[in-house]
This record gives C-alpha cells, sequence and structure tokens, in this order.
C-alpha cells in the first residue's frame, strides 16, 4: 500500500511541476484591465451591465475528496503564483497612450455615431460607410483612422512588454478586439467573426 500512495504523491507532484513551468495568459487579469482601460477611453456613454457572477464557484468543495484535494490544494496555489506574474496594465506608457486615445475619442466619436466608421475583428477601427462622414472631413477622419490605430498597436504590444511575455500580444490584442465590440454603443458598427459588418 505505501509504494501506491508514493506513486500517487509522486504523480501529483510531476503534475504541479507542469503548471509551474508552464507560465498561461491570464485571461481574467486582463479582461479586467481591458474593461478599464477601454471604458476610460470609450467613456460612461458606452458602459454595459456587468455578466451576472456564477455562483457555483462559491460553492464549497464537499469534504470526502479528501486527502488529494487538499494536496492539490497546497501545491497549486503556490505553482500558480510563480507561474503567472501580476498582470500589469498601468505603465507610463499605456497612461500615455490611454490619454491620447481618449483625447481623439472626442473627434472619433461622431463618425462611430454615424456609422462611417466602426471595430474591427482585430482590435483596431476602420472605414465601415465612407458616405456617412461629410466629403470635406473624409481627409480628416483617414488621419484619425491612421493615428488611432498606431496607437492601438502599441497598446497591445507595450501591455505584453510590460509584462514580460511580448508573445502575449496577440492574446491581449484578442481581449481587447471582444472588450471594444462588447462595450460599443448601441448603432455603432463592429466586425464580426468573419469579418462582415453588424450594428450593435
Amino acid at each position: 500500500m505505501k509504494p501506491i500512495k508514493l506513486l500517487f504523491i509522486t504523480v501529483l507532484l510531476a503534475l504541479t511541476a507542469c503548471v509551474t513551468i508552464n507560465i498561461y495568459f491570464p485571461a481574467a487579469e486582463a479582461k479586467e484591465a481591458a474593461e478599464k482601460i477601454v471604458d476610460d477611453i470609450l467613456g460612461d456613454e458606452a458602459k454595459q451591465p456587468a455578466p451576472a457572477k456564477d455562483n457555483q464557484s462559491m460553492v464549497p468543495r464537499p469534504s470526502e475528496q479528501g486527502y488529494a484535494t487538499n494536496l492539490l490544494d497546497f501545491f497549486i496555489p503556490s505553482a500558480e503564483a510563480a507561474g503567472m506574474a501580476k498582470f500589469d496594465a498601468d505603465t507610463p506608457a499605456v497612461r500615455k497612450l490611454q490619454a491620447a486615445m481618449k483625447q481623439r475619442h472626442a473627434q472619433l466619436k461622431p463618425f462611430y455615431q454615424s456609422g462611417a466608421i466602426g471595430f474591427t475583428q482585430n482590435a483596431l477601427i476602420d472605414i465601415h460607410d465612407l458616405k456617412s462622414a461629410p466629403l470635406k472631413e473624409r481627409g480628416q477622419l483617414k488621419n484619425l483612422i491612421k493615428a488611432e490605430n498606431a496607437d492601438r498597436n502599441q497598446l497591445y504590444k507595450e501591455i505584453a512588454r510590460a509584462n514580460g511575455h511580448p508573445e502575449w500580444e496577440k492574446d491581449v490584442r484578442d481581449t481587447f478586439a471582444k472588450t471594444w465590440i462588447s462595450n460599443a454603443a448601441k448603432g455603432w458598427w463592429y466586425q464580426g467573426g468573419n469579418g462582415s459588418w453588424a450594428q450593435k
């Protein structure tokens, strides 16, 4: 019986070692950071109600899980802590980009409202219907889009870099893509997963 217990413990330790080695993208923390940044840039008008929390997460674990569960609980939290640093989206570079985008939003907002532009599936903005923008403002609009997308690209890259994981840039971008769209005001346009335009 003792050799079996020893083997069981060895397997558990091996599994927790894998958790420590495999550093994963902290999706929940990234989503929270993206919500904060996007809310600040878009303003109160685009805020959506927070989704209801899953009550199942508050259900206590049954005591019959016993020895194995307790052992996993002891090792895995420390392994996760070792495998994932605190997600940082509040650096001077991020704040500078965020401030520039917030200031620019005042100029972009009328074009969102008219349907001239919308949010893309890769967390940028693009022309949706150029005819919805006055002819004399189309040159300015194209310059605004270019500046906005440059800042957005830099924002995602900077957040990934600030966390010591440049390879997270795509994950950061994907998180922001969903957040821009979910926080868009009613009537604004966005691209779905297949790239086609839809209106909120």
